[in-house]
């Protein structure tokens, strides 16, 4: 469910140019919407996505120039194990504000 949430905060972000504030507004009910219905079934895979929330916000705070090691295992883990080309081929920018949104 976290890739899927992802790939919609990701969709979300090439169909249309918006703001941040707007960003996280946009794709956070996408994420609460499919994060609802996996209550309990987060794998452990998912959870490296979840952990990341913090060092994802330091390095959208920083503009990138904050990378920590929960953030680089998160977006390793997305690009190796997404079926969508849309989270391969994102920005580490736009999969840490989509990682943010969850």
């Amino acid at each position: 469910m976290i890739r899927f949430a992802i790939g919609c905060a990701i969709a979300l972000a090439f169909v249309a140019p918006v703001h941040a504030s707007s960003f996280a507004g946009t794709s956070a009910g996408a994420g609460s919407a499919s994060s609802g219905a996996s209550s309990g079934s987060t794998s452990g895979n998912d959870k490296v996505v979840l952990q990341a929330r913090e060092d994802a916000a330091g390095f959208v705070a920083s503009d990138g120039r904050i990378r920590g090691a929960r953030l680089e295992a998160a977006l390793r883990h997305l690009r190796e194990t997404s079926s969508d080309a849309a989270v391969r081929q994102a920005s580490d920018m736009a999969l840490a504000r989509a990682i943010l949104a969850l």
